[in-house]
């Protein structure tokens, strides 16, 4: 007798030559693209070096799986991992090549890894793309179009932009889950503030699976899938550790589609889903349009480790510094742009934007890594400045003039800056004095030196130093009148600037301080009358809570809780001077202190606050808190390229170096700017007193995931513990914080101008110079660097300048190449990024570029 037909596919490994189908006709009228993948965290649990051999394996899985399923595809997305096995294993990477050839293997995301989506710089999502789209084009013969950043925390709004000028026309991520916002659809239009659009899709349930059969992940993905769309994508394979699709996976997928169980399984790429939905009849018309950033998951990392917050800001903005004094002495004197150096760098910051790193949610001993990587990457940018700081110095003509000792003050930004210069000195008992190129006196007035010797012709000068954009300016110290209040040490009247223990005021405001608090209690512009902290709370500035939340923040939607106040110590006034008063609050909790030293100029209505915390506390977190008496006040904050108006309702939110709250005082328009330092936690809250909280410190148990409930007798380390540093920023204004340019002065901030002692000789450069000038309006230019492909020219790049427009208006920009005798004018629209390619020739034309630095196509 002869067996009966198999009605079923039995359970377990599917022999290779049953036919698919057909499959029963109540099958689901759906196609499931099952997206064979193995989400690979280089960091997390585990060191990267742990995460290098992973990769090498999990590939080397991918591939047999290839030879054993000919049907079967392989998505990857982090460009780190590829390269990491090509240095590492050619065979395998040969054999993934060829597989790639077949469109078998598939490379998505075009970034070098999956980052963080909040707290980058804007240029460092672009480095991102830029790396890694270029790496996928020179090793495989074509870029990604597909964006895939499964597994971070959030995803601010301008990112549609920067795809779509990589190359990637869609966007796949995990989180937030429809449970943990606004946002229900699985598939809809994501689109910047510039108008740039993307197709984005929110992976239902997971973007890994166990490895063994695929039904309880399939059966998750439908429950949290848009029904509505009819096929949708299921990402399986086991992730995390690396692993990827299991024969067990392949098999289940096999068996599942030939019984029709739910609908037809199709192994696929992420590619054919997009282009397969967008070919359905009137989808694309039916979608949602998303205009915003997206979140929540996750608020703690905004906080999460300040230190590996504050070395990524530094090596970003070093290396960005770096770049730019680099091409200006490429272009200029033919020294070899050093692409390689650069490129290093950037791939020690790119990778250390990882979305367990930079947030703080791996383990300890990874951040010993992070540091010293981000430490490398800060190291190559500061040799790179200095030999090109040096090579326009030598050319400088500096007279000698006996008894003063030249000084060359250099600015990185590409707008002109006026700023406060310490300089050190020795061999001058009675102190020194500051001139310019022409002999004129500048305000300045002598400061705490940071040599603590018995040498008393050691000494240090704060000046004020005006800079032109990108460029430089001699000055000199000179000896100094015998009479300290002499008119050798200011340049003019003296100034109206005085200070003591409650009292900071200039022309521009007067801030009063609370004896009881040591906090402001007025911060009055004398020009308006308006006061937009008269007679605040200042117990309420410091703010300390018991924080029984994991590393993550998860379920968390805010940390602005009534917390304790710190107790006020002292309050010293420091110094005092014609150019600045600088006023020392020192304050201490339990086993903390915090000491927070007030710096007003004579010239502005700016407070600088230079912080040092010494944080003692396990599981507590300290907010500094900011109240005004502002009535309907609006919240604006930074994020990557832009800004983003956000509710008052106290929930914790990311922003990249400022956050800004507007409203009125009497009926009159007027705000408040906090620019700060290395932080990205904040609040914005309501109440009598509306106020902006910054998150200063969190210190959770490293790696600590709720629902894991700690032992109360077990042994942990605590991130946070001991000395940090940081600065920030509160800038009144009459109602429109962009007339205070926040962005620009959170650069100048994060990275001051550079002073370097100069022998006297002769030279062909004049004592002041610029090379890039963006004439400091609304077109901010962000990158000033050499060419990505080289050029038949000593210094083997041409100029790439890369701008955006910052205040939500269409505007035209004038940005000054002196360095290359042109200027750019171009139009932009609100919020627009572009980028130009400059010739090294002057008599060839400037191209646009996208920002891989490819030709625009048109359309």
């Amino acid at each position: 007798m002869s067996p009966a037909p198999l009605s079923n596919a039995p359970s377990g490994p599917q022999p290779g030559d049953r036919p698919a189908g057909p499959r029963p006709l109540a099958t689901p009228d759906r196609t499931l693209y099952m997206i064979g993948n193995a989400h690979l965290d280089p960091v997390w649990l585990w060191p990267w070096q742990e995460g290098y051999a992973e990769a090498r394996a999990t590939f080397a899985s991918a591939v047999a799986r290839m030879a054993e399923h000919p049907d079967f595809v392989f998505t990857c997305d982090q460009v780190v991992l590829l390269s990491w096995v090509e240095e590492s294993d050619p065979e395998l990477f040969a054999a993934i090549r060829a597989r790639e050839a077949e469109g078998r293997w598939v490379n998505a995301g075009g970034w070098w890894v999956e980052p963080d989506g909040n707290l980058g710089m804007g240029e460092s999502f672009v480095r991102q793309g830029l790396l890694g789209q270029r790496y996928l084009l020179s090793r495989f013969g074509r870029p990604a179009t597909v964006g895939m950043n499964v597994d971070p925390f959030g995803h601010h709004a301008m990112l549609p932009q920067i795809l779509r000028g990589q190359g990637l026309d869609s966007y796949l991520f995990l989180r937030p889950g429809p449970h943990e916002g606004d946002l229900e659809p699985t598939l809809f239009w994501w689109e910047s503030p510039d108008g740039s659009r993307v197709l984005a899709y929110r992976i239902p349930y997971e973007y890994g699976s166990p490895p063994g059969p695929v039904d309880g992940q399939v059966e998750k993905s439908l429950a949290s899938m848009d029904r509505g769309l009819g096929d949708g994508m299921v990402f399986y394979g086991v992730g995390n550790h690396g692993g990827g699709p299991t024969r067990a996976n392949i098999d289940s997928i096999h068996r599942f589609d030939r019984m029709g169980s739910f609908g037809r399984l199709r192994m696929a790429s992420p590619r054919e889903y997009l282009d397969a939905a967008l070919a359905t009849p009137g989808l694309a018309e039916r979608l949602v349009v998303r205009r915003d950033d997206l979140q929540h998951h996750a608020p703690g990392c905004y906080s999460a480790h300040s230190g590996v917050k504050a070395w990524q800001r530094r090596a970003q903005h070093a290396v960005l510094a770096a770049e730019r004094w680099a091409a200006v002495v490429a272009l200029r004197d033919g020294l070899p742009y050093p692409r390689e150096q650069l490129t290093g760098a950037w791939q020690q910051i790119l990778f250390n934007q990882f979305h367990d790193v930079l947030p703080g949610s791996a383990i300890e001993t990874a951040y010993d890594d992070a540091r010293d990587q981000l430490g490398e990457a800060t190291a190559i940018a500061k040799r790179l400045v200095v030999r090109a700081h040096n090579v326009l110095a030598r050319q400088v003509d500096v007279p000698f003039e006996e008894g003063t000792q030249p000084v060359l003050v250099l600015n990185p930004h590409p707008w002109a800056v006026s700023t406060d210069v310490v300089m050190t000195y020795a061999a001058q008992r009675s102190g020194v004095g500051v001139v310019d190129e022409a002999g004129r006196l500048v305000v300045a007035q002598p400061t705490q030196s940071t040599s603590t010797t018995a040498d008393l012709t050691r000494g240090a000068v704060v000046f004020r130093a005006d800079v032109p954009a990108l460029g430089y300016r001699l000055y000199r110290l000179v000896p100094a009148s015998p009479a300290p209040a002499a008119a050798g040490w200011s340049a003019g009247p003296p100034q109206p600037l005085r200070a003591d223990t409650s009292v900071l005021e200039n022309d521009h405001v007067r801030i009063e301080l609370d004896p009881e608090t040591g906090w402001i209690r007025s911060y009055a512009d004398r020009a308006s009358g308006v006061d937009v902290m008269a007679g605040v709370d200042g117990s309420t500035h410091t703010q300390v809570c018991a924080d029984p939340t994991d590393t993550w923040g998860h379920r968390v939607v805010s940390y602005a809780w009534p917390g304790a106040t710190m107790e006020l110590r002292r309050v010293v006034v420091r110094e005092t001077g014609p150019l600045r008063t600088r006023v020392r609050v020192e304050r201490a909790w339990g086993a903390s202190t915090l000491v927070e030293e007030l710096v007003l100029d004579h010239d502005s209505p700016v407070l600088r606050v230079e912080v040092t915390l010494d944080w003692r506390e396990p599981a507590h977190l300290l907010k500094l808190r900011f109240p005004t008496v502002l009535a309907d006040p609006r919240a604006t904050y930074e994020i990557p390229f832009g800004q983003l108006e956000r509710p008052v309702d106290g929930a914790e939110e990311p922003a990249q170096a400022w956050v800004d709250l507007t409203g009125t005082v009497a009926g009159r328009p007027a705000g408040l700017t906090l620019v700060t330092t290395d932080k990205h936690g904040y609040d914005v809250s309501p109440g009598a007193e509306p106020s902006i909280g910054l998150t200063a410190v969190r210190s959770p148990v490293y790696s600590w995931h709720d629902p894991q409930l700690l032992d109360p007798d077990g042994f942990y380390s605590y991130q946070d513990q001991g000395v940090q540093r940081f600065r920030y920023e509160l800038v009144p204004h009459a109602g429109d914080h962009r007339a205070a340019a926040p962005t620009r002065r959170a650069a100048v901030l994060a990275t001051g101008v550079r002073a370097m002692v100069e022998s006297s000789h002769p030279g062909p450069l004049p004592p002041v110079a610029s090379f890039v000038d963006d004439g400091g309006g609304a077109v901010l230019v962000t990158a000033v660097k050499g060419s990505e492909d080289p050029v038949d020219h000593p210094g083997g790049a041409d100029l790439v300048v890369r701008a955006v427009e910052t205040s939500g208006r269409p505007a035209r920009s004038r940005i000054v190449l002196g360095l290359l005798d042109r200027v750019l004018e171009e139009d932009f629209g609100a919020h627009q990024i572009r980028t130009f390619r400059v010739p090294a020739d002057p008599a060839a034309p400037v191209q646009e570029v996208d920002l891989v630095e490819w030709p625009l196509v048109d359309g």
